[in-house]
């Protein structure tokens, strides 16, 4: 199953630089795991924000959310999900 994922990031202000960036670190390594996997299909940041979409191949919305939930900056972050389907006039 596919899915259409916005994470907006929202580090709190007082957070130390270094804390910040070994938590960056290790969520750079999770999702580029994620992409090897194939799980990760695709990531986009979005101009000028804190924020990507990504598309996410999950068997389950369990298994989506077993991912998302994983990510080091999950609790800094607000997450809107939308599942995907074929669409019939596609031609791939």
């Amino acid at each position: 199953m596919l899915f259409l994922v916005r994470m907006d990031v929202n580090l709190p202000v007082d957070m130390p630089s270094e804390e910040a960036a070994a938590i960056k670190a290790v969520e750079k390594s999770y999702s580029q795991d994620l992409q090897k996997q194939g799980k990760w299909r695709h990531i986009w940041r979005v101009v000028g924000e804190y924020s990507n979409y990504s598309v996410f191949d999950a068997e389950s919305n369990d298994e989506l959310h077993t991912m998302l939930s994983g990510l080091p900056l999950f609790p800094y972050m607000d997450i809107s999900v939308t599942p995907l389907a074929k669409h019939p006039s596609d031609v791939n």
